[in-house]
């Protein structure tokens, strides 16, 4: 016999999180609702997990419209840094995420996390730079970035 259940955990082979699956009942019960990996798929369950799916989704269209609105603002802009340079128009060290995030909250009074700077953002030469923001998993910015000899 086989019964349905809410997975609360991505289980390989079984399903992913939150996804409602048919199993044998005899793993449900010993293995899947024994560990707390599953719930039953009661009707109040699934009601429930329709609600927390639809909020999630609000959410991320939310998010989604923010991180689309604040790559509008950062593209016009450019954030310029003064730093000890030596010949050739090479920085002392490199600017990293760090700089490049105080300076964004000190220039334009906007405030993100250093790790949605991209990786590959070490400047180490006098100029304009482009440096991608990853504002969102779905919406990446370029922001002008110039650095100057102090």
């Amino acid at each position: 016999m086989k019964i349905k259940v809410i997975l609360k955990e991505t289980i390989k082979g079984v399903g992913k999180k939150d996804e409602i699956v048919e199993v044998k009942d005899g793993y449900a019960n010993n293995f899947l609702l024994n560990k707390n990996k599953a719930i039953l798929a009661t009707p109040e369950n699934i009601n429930k997990l329709k609600a927390r799916n639809e909020k999630i989704k609000k959410n991320h269209d939310k998010d989604v419209k923010n991180a689309n609105e604040l790559k509008e603002q950062l593209a016009s802009k450019e954030i310029v840094l003064k730093v000890k340079a030596g010949e050739n128009n090479k920085v002392f060290g490199s600017i990293g995420a760090k700089e490049i995030v105080e300076a964004l909250k000190e220039q334009l009074n906007i405030t993100i996390d250093k790790k949605k700077v991209s990786a590959s953002a070490k400047l180490k030469e006098i100029g304009v730079h482009n440096v991608e923001l990853k504002l969102h998993s779905e919406v990446k910015a370029v922001l002008k970035v110039r650095v100057e000899a102090k």
